[in-house]
């Protein structure tokens, strides 16, 4: 059978096959997962995680989201995002309503931690809910495109499968699937975002949210992301692989901004 939608290029002959551990077998996947992983346990290694793992966390959650806000359309300079929200005060519109939704999505990370493990798309309804509330009707709220139904269902059966595959093939498939499925018209984007985010966290890569991979996309350029989702909707193996290695080196990057994080905590 053919498992999942655009990485449906991965044919499984039984049920008990682990697709996601073929994903991670196919070339160049490998060692990018390496140099993520390595640069990951790097950041959870500093020093000041000691005292501060709280502050950088937070931190990182609120850089977070204004890249993947930036992604979205909503280009808030750091230093404005955080003293608007320090002050309760709005963003000019029509960016404010994806800004704010974005934060709300990056204040729900922790709590959703567990449900998205055992729940994943009702992890994704909450999300999409407070991605796109003031953009879309409430009855569109948390409900995917009917279109999509067959295809977020497949993903949530292999999300709760057994899988030998590491957490960042995991939550870069996850990623893409919720991109280009086409069950979100309004704020697809920063739910696969905040489910890679989610990914990591739960299966242990970055459990405490130190990372900041949505800066690693803004770094690598709006243009190379949408090629690579593309790749993975519609590339075959190679495109599936590719979309791979592209979150690997955009969570090298992430770490790195971690790491900048930590550095900023400890200099006061």
């Amino acid at each position: 059978m053919i498992v999942g939608g655009g990485w449906g290029v991965v044919r499984v002959r039984r049920v008990s096959d682990d697709p996601l551990h073929h994903v991670a077998g196919l070339p160049g996947v490998a060692d990018a997962v390496q140099r993520a992983r390595e640069s990951v346990d790097a950041l959870r290694g500093h020093r000041v995680l000691r005292r501060y793992a709280e502050r950088v966390s937070a931190e990182s959650a609120l850089r977070g989201a204004r890249a993947s806000a930036a992604l979205a359309g909503a280009d808030v300079p750091l230093d404005v995002l955080r003293r608007t929200v320090a002050a309760g005060g709005r963003f000019p519109e029509p960016e404010d309503d994806v800004v704010q939704g974005t934060l709300r999505v990056a204040g729900e990370i922790g709590p959703l931690t567990g449900v998205w493990s055992r729940a994943p798309l009702q992890a994704l309804a909450r999300l999409h809910s407070l991605a796109a509330a003031h953009q879309v009707s409430d009855d569109e709220l948390g409900r995917p495109a009917p279109a999509a139904a067959t295809r977020l269902a497949a993903l949530s059966q292999l999300l709760t499968a057994p899988t030998t595959a590491p957490a960042l093939v995991v939550a870069a498939v996850a990623h893409a699937e919720i991109e280009t499925s086409g069950a979100f018209a309004v704020g697809a984007g920063r739910v696969a975002r905040a489910a890679y985010r989610l990914t990591i966290v739960a299966r242990g890569l970055d459990p405490l949210a130190l990372s900041v991979p949505e800066v690693g996309h803004v770094e690598l350029g709006r243009a190379a992301y949408d090629d690579a989702l593309a790749g993975y909707r519609d590339g075959g193996p190679d495109g599936v692989a590719a979309w791979v290695v592209h979150c690997a080196e955009a969570t090298v990057l992430g770490a790195r901004e971690g790491v900048a994080v930590c550095e900023s905590v400890q200099r006061g």
